[in-house]
């Protein structure tokens, strides 16, 4: 077990009455949504599309944001009760357009889902040269949630969910080179990026509490969606994800509707009433990853309170966004 703070929920399992094999239906079986919104990013594709229509069925109004809101309209055409707009968590510009949109619509969001994310891409520089998976996974989103600040205390608080990954095995904060300037890996980013999201959950939590505000991550397994998009077929046969045919070929993988259970999980459990600033996984509290290795559980650095707090504010430097000041504790 582990515990950075003195109020801080306990990194350890709970009886959470689900497990890896759950789909997000069977999670929200019995829940009624209804007259609440949640704020899916990409929730029009891959266990974003997934998570939509699940929210859907229990009755939540759902806004779908979407760097290609042509293409997302299309693929929840045949959905009530959702609407898209257009959001590039890439261009900061983009983000507080958004975040100005929704808040002159003086509503109110009950579960922000920050789902979209991109993995193991080519160097890419997007803004004054950040790598592009930390900014996009990470400061997009980052900036978009203290943008949204209004529209998450407004009535007494909201769960954010932020998608981290077992990738964050890979790689904890580099603080000597954020950016890869001293020569890209893709990897290594990915996992930094998803390093980042978790100690945003640590930190996002910790100053959000007081006003309704819990924030969890999720690492929602092995999961075949387009998130796959710039890996080469050849290297993920070689990794033993897909066979020649393209099928999956790991056991370990989940359905789409399984890999969105966890999300859906953290959302909206009654069991996590009181809690945050967790990591997730397989629709529980995860346990700290075994020193001997494997790629189970959360790393001490991810979910570690003083990098959590020193993230954030380079965080906010970077992107020019944070809470009020008067927010906070």
């Amino acid at each position: 077990m582990n515990i950075n703070k003195e109020t801080r929920t306990v990194q350890h399992n709970i009886h959470s009455g689900f497990d890896k094999s759950s789909t997000a239906d069977e999670v929200l079986n019995g829940l009624d949504l209804s007259g609440h919104l949640a704020l899916v990013t990409g929730g029009y594709s891959g266990l974003g599309l997934e998570t939509t229509r699940a929210l859907i069925r229990a009755g939540a109004h759902v806004v779908v944001t979407a760097r290609r809101p042509d293409v997302a309209r299309e693929a929840l055409a045949d959905l009530e009760n959702v609407e898209v707009d257009e959001l590039d968590l890439a261009d900061l510009s983009s983000v507080a357009a958004f975040a100005e949109r929704f808040l002159a619509s003086a509503r109110s969001i009950d579960m922000l889902i920050l789902n979209a994310g991109i993995m193991a891409c080519p160097e890419t520089r997007i803004g004054p040269g950040w790598e592009a998976q930390f900014a996009t996974n990470h400061l997009g989103h980052f900036a978009l949630t203290n943008q949204l600040w209004p529209a998450l205390v407004s009535e007494g608080g909201a769960r954010v969910v932020s998608l981290s990954s077992a990738g964050h095995h890979f790689s904890p904060i580099r603080w000597h080179d954020i950016h890869f300037e001293q020569g890209y890996e893709k990897f290594p980013a990915y996992g930094q990026s998803k390093t980042a999201i978790s100690l945003f959950t640590v930190e996002l939590d910790r100053l959000g509490k007081q006003h309704g505000v819990r924030a969890f991550a999720v690492h929602p397994g092995g999961i075949m969606t387009p998130l796959q998009r710039y890996m080469p077929k050849d290297e993920m046969v070689a990794l033993g994800w897909i066979d020649e045919s393209g099928n999956v070929a790991n056991p370990g993988f989940k359905s789409p509707e399984q890999g969105a259970a966890t999300q859906v999980w953290a959302a909206t459990s009654p069991k996590l009433e009181g809690m945050g600033g967790v990591y997730c996984e397989d629709c529980n509290i995860s346990e700290m990853a075994p020193e001997d290795g494997g790629f189970y559980g959360v790393k001490p650095y991810a979910i570690d309170a003083e990098q959590a707090e020193r993230l954030w504010a380079l965080s906010a430097e970077l992107t020019k966004t944070d809470i009020p000041d008067n927010d906070r504790g």
